[in-house]
This record gives structure tokens, sequence and C-alpha cells, in this order.
């Protein structure tokens, strides 16, 4: 997967398939000759994948025989056969599931090995590592502890040192998390102890390049166990928009207004009502976070990830025309590139976003116009500052706001389950997966490892139209 060419990839990154057959074919020859060889690439392993979920496990050893559709079969040539003649729809869904995540691993997967990575292993990096020798290693991981997110944009000569450096340094002091580098900035969401992430924020702030300020960490209970590991890597994008930072570059954000201000500003906004129509607060982030916690009055737009927003923009352009737009996020990272994107468009009347984000408003304001929980990328999910719950259990349509993911395997959807439903059985995010998740137990092991779709996906527009 490393040999692959991002910046080719990232022309094709939010392509959908069409699971018709005709649409399907179409779509196909109209790929170049090195999306056609990740899709027959899909293709084939989910054929194979689908074959090998056939096999007969109660066969003795020696014999091999596959079953489906109540037959059974004794040689590959048939079930083969079979399976490509009756079941070609479910291979097409599944090879796109496979093919999507293909596309989300390449999203998320760093810049392959460069020549700067070898100089970074030439560049001596400890007088960036701060001494540990007057605390002990219990110190480091053993105690209260907290979650920092943070981001900096600035010119980055050589991503590669920067990265070695924080692998080094998280390392060092026992956070897990993730780390993102690229040549226009970073951005960051580690846990540990509250010594040790005091001591990353510290060399943080004391590195030449970054000259960040201590009120540019978001800090929240938590600590290392909110991550399974740490992940360090340099990237296109600080935050994946699948836009080419310089040709959409953070220097054209738009103005930033400190929580005092933006509070103000939706204060007006909600005294006016529905007679307001020259503003849009608007919510960047994805429909899975604005579901559960969002300012009120605010457009949330149903998109999936963040990489789908600037196609959100461009669909959905007249409804911004000539509007003063407030946008926010989770903290303010998305709000720097999304506005940016918004303001190339030439048809606000003024771009204005949350400095900080929504951590730092509710950090003046845990009771002011944003209403739910915030939701956070790791294995909390939510953090909260009101009591105000907004959504509702998927099953019964009791207030719930709790977010587990999908238990049919491969499927990676939230789901709001309430304590009641999840212990009478309604453990999916639908209908579709539940039935899904019940056939799954009773099949053998052998069954393809890919990304499910189902109803959540199937019945929601990848880009949906607001105007």
């Amino acid at each position: 997967m490393a040999a692959v060419d991002h910046t080719r990839c990232s022309e094709f990154m939010d392509l959908e398939l069409d699971s018709s057959t005709s649409n399907g074919l179409k779509q196909e020859k109209q790929l170049s000759a090195s999306q056609r060889r990740y899709y027959s690439f899909c293709r084939r392993k989910s054929f194979a994948a689908f074959v090998a979920s056939t096999r007969d496990g109660s066969q003795t050893e020696g014999s091999t025989s596959w079953c489906c559709c109540g037959q059974t079969f004794k040689e590959h040539p048939a079930i083969h056969k079979h399976v490509a003649r009756t079941h070609d729809a479910e291979i097409k869904q599944l090879t796109q599931a496979a093919y999507e995540c293909l596309l989300s691993q390449l999203e998320e997967e760093p810049e392959t090995q460069q020549p700067n990575e070898h100089k970074a292993a030439a560049v001596d990096i400890s007088a960036w590592i701060p001494g540990t020798s007057h605390i002990s290693e219990e110190q480091l991981q053993k105690g209260p502890g907290r979650v920092i997110l943070y981001y900096h944009y600035c010119q980055v000569e050589d991503p590669h040192v920067v990265c070695a450096w924080q692998k080094a340094l998280c390392q060092k002091l026992h956070l897990t998390g993730k780390v993102r580098v690229a040549t226009e900035g970073i951005n960051g969401t580690v846990g540990g102890t509250n010594t040790a992430t005091d001591i990353y924020i510290n060399a943080m702030r004391s590195h030449p390049l970054f000259k960040m300020d201590r009120q540019d960490f978001k800090t929240s209970d938590g600590g290392a166990e909110c991550f399974t590991d740490l992940r360090v890597g340099v990237y296109k994008e600080i935050v994946p928009m699948g836009v080419d930072p310089d040709v959409i570059s953070y220097r054209s954000a738009g103005i930033h207004l400190e929580p005092e201000e933006f509070h103000k500003e939706v204060e007006a906004l909600v005294a006016k009502g529905d007679l307001c129509n020259d503003t849009i607060l608007l919510d960047c982030r994805n429909f899975y976070e604005s579901k559960i916690g969002q300012f009120t009055q605010c457009l949330a737009p149903n998109i999936r990830k963040f990489s789908y927003f600037p196609d959100y923009v461009d669909q959905n352009l007249e409804l911004f025309r000539d509007k003063k737009v407030l946008m926010y996020c989770t903290g303010g990272i998305r709000c720097e590139r999304g506005s940016a994107y918004l303001r190339s468009k030439d048809v606000c009347k003024e771009v204005y976003q949350l400095k900080g984000g929504i951590h730092k408003y509710l950090e003046r304001f845990p009771e002011g116009f944003y209403r739910g929980k915030l939701f956070v990328f790791d294995e909390r999910y939510t953090i909260s500052s009101n009591s105000d719950i907004i959504s509702d259990c998927r099953y019964c349509g009791c207030p719930w706001d709790q977010y587990k993911l999908c238990s049919t395997k491969f499927c990676c959807q939230l789901v709001l389950s309430c304590h009641s439903c999840r212990q009478g059985g309604h453990t999916a995010c639908c209908p579709t997966c539940q039935t899904k998740g019940q056939a799954q137990s009773e099949a053998s092991a052998a069954a393809p490892h890919h990304k499910e779709e189902c109803e959540c996906t199937d019945g929601r527009p990848r880009i949906p139209q607001d105007v």
C-alpha cells in the first residue's frame, strides 16, 4: 500500500460507484487505468471472500465442498460459476464497499517515504526532547490524565524531521493519540498523564518553528487509555479536506471571532429567529457529530466526512450568496480550510469562524448556545458541559446521545441505542445490519473482511442539497 501514488489517488478519493450493473460498468470504464486496477483488485478480493464464506467447515480433512442457496458444490469451477451468475449484485456491493474502504485508507495513510525521511534520521532532534531525569516513570504513566487537542498552521520545510521528533517525544512521555504533520503545519490530539501532557505542551511551545501559546491547546479529562495506540505521520494536509493546500491555503481563512464575539453574533441571530435571513450559522463537522450536539439555529450539513465539504459548498452556492456566514467546528482547524474554500467562491458577504472551536467556546460558555454533547475522535466518543440531550435512541426514540459501534462485523457506523434496547438485542446501526449480524453469528468463521454499507449509508445522499 505504501507504494501508492497519493497525488493520483486524490483525484478519485471520493468517487462513489453505482451498485447497479449498467451504471457500475459505465463508471468503471470511465476510471483511469490505475483506478481500474484498484477496482479490479477489490472485485477479485470480494469474489474470493464470498466464495470462501460458503465453504463447508464440517468437511473432513482432504475433502472440500461449498454450500450456497441450498446447493452443495464439490468443485471450484462449479461454485465460481454459481456465485458469478446468482450473486453478481452482492459481489458488486461488496466490491464497492471494499473500494471505498481502500480509498478511505489511502486518505488516512501517511505519504510514502521521501528522500527527506532519510535526512530526518541524520538530524539531531535531541535538543528538542526535554529532559525527564527529575521525573519518575510512574509520574509519566500513572495518575490523573487528560487529552489535549491542538493545531498550528505554518510553513514546515522538513516535515519528516518534525515527524521523527514527535514520535520520539510522544514515546518518551508515554502518550497515545494521533499527530499529522505536513508542509502546512501540525495537527494533534494526544492523551497521557497531567505530568506528561504538561511536558509535551511546554516542548511544543518552546520549539522555534511553532511558537504556540498555552491557549492554543484545548484540554479535557482523559488520558492515554482514550486511544488504542500512537500514530504519527507525514500527510499532504493536516486535516483531510481533499483540496491541495497550495490551491486553497489557510492564509485565506475567514475572520476569527473570539468566543465572546461569536456568542454575541449567535445571540443576535437567535433573537431575530425566523426573521433573520441574511446570516447562516454553519456547522462544518460531520453529521454524526452535529446529531448529538450543535449551536441553536445552525445549518448542519448531512455529510459523512470533511472531504465532502467542498462539494457541499459547490452544490449549495445559492444558499450562501450575499449572506454573512458564521462557521464553527470542534477545535477550529476545519474552519481554517473550510472558510478559505467558501471565501474562494466569492459569493458570501462575510465569512467568520469561531476561534478555538466549540472546545474554547464551552470553556467560556458551558451553558451558552451550544447544546448537547461534543463529539471527540477517540474512545470516549463524547464530552459534555451541559445536561441537554438533543438526539434519540435509534430504536425506541427515547432521549439518548451515547454512541457505540455497530455490533455487525466490519460495519464502521456509530449507533445510538439506549440501555434498554441494547439489552433487547438492538445493537446494530439499522435493521439491515441487525439481520446481517445474526446471519454472521450463524455462519462459518470465513467471512469477507470489508467495510459494509447498509441502510445508514444507502439512504443518505453523499452531498445533500440544502438550497
